[in-house]
């Protein structure tokens, strides 16, 4: 006599096992295996996402001449002068500065001749509010900054500025 069937309450024989087989037809595992594929993927491109923010503020730190002043040049057409001490992914710190004023006269006195506005080089912290000479610019503000050479005519300024002791 058999012993399978009289164990077995329906009268059947047991069945073998079969692995379990998804939708698509495929086996759980490799389901497995192409979610642990793709978790890997992303996971790369996250890193290099963050690795190339970090280089790009490290390699725009190093264009900056310590030594020197720089122009910064702002979103809204402002610039400032000054020397760029510190550049990361949210902002730029700028000591140190200078700005272009312009003054224009209200009337002309005479019709027919157009003045040109005068520009000077105005020192930061003289404004009615008091601002310490230090900045921090975000940068999406900035569109670009550059290296000022030691002749030119802001640079001169500045110096001339400093030498007269104001």
């Amino acid at each position: 006599m058999d012993v399978r069937r009289q164990a077995n309450d329906n009268g059947m024989a047991e069945m073998p096992v079969v692995p379990r087989r998804d939708r698509e037809g495929g086996t759980s595992s490799a389901l497995s295996k192409v979610l642990a594929a793709l978790l890997i993927v992303v996971s790369l491109a996250t890193l290099g996402w963050f690795t190339s923010k970090a280089l790009g503020a490290t390699m725009a730190d190093a264009g900056v001449k310590g030594k020197k002043y720089q122009a910064v040049f702002l979103t809204n057409g402002q610039v400032y002068f000054g020397k760029v001490s510190k550049v990361d992914n949210s902002y730029v710190k700028l000591n140190d500065i200078f700005y272009l004023q312009v003054q224009q006269q209200v009337q002309p006195k005479d019709d027919k001749q157009t003045q040109q506005p005068q520009v000077s080089l105005a020192k930061l912290g003289g404004e009615l509010h008091g601002p310490e000479d230090v900045m921090y610019i975000s940068r999406q503000q900035v569109l670009f900054w550059e290296n000022l050479k030691d002749d030119g005519k802001v640079t001169k300024a500045i110096k001339e500025y400093k030498a007269s002791g104001k």
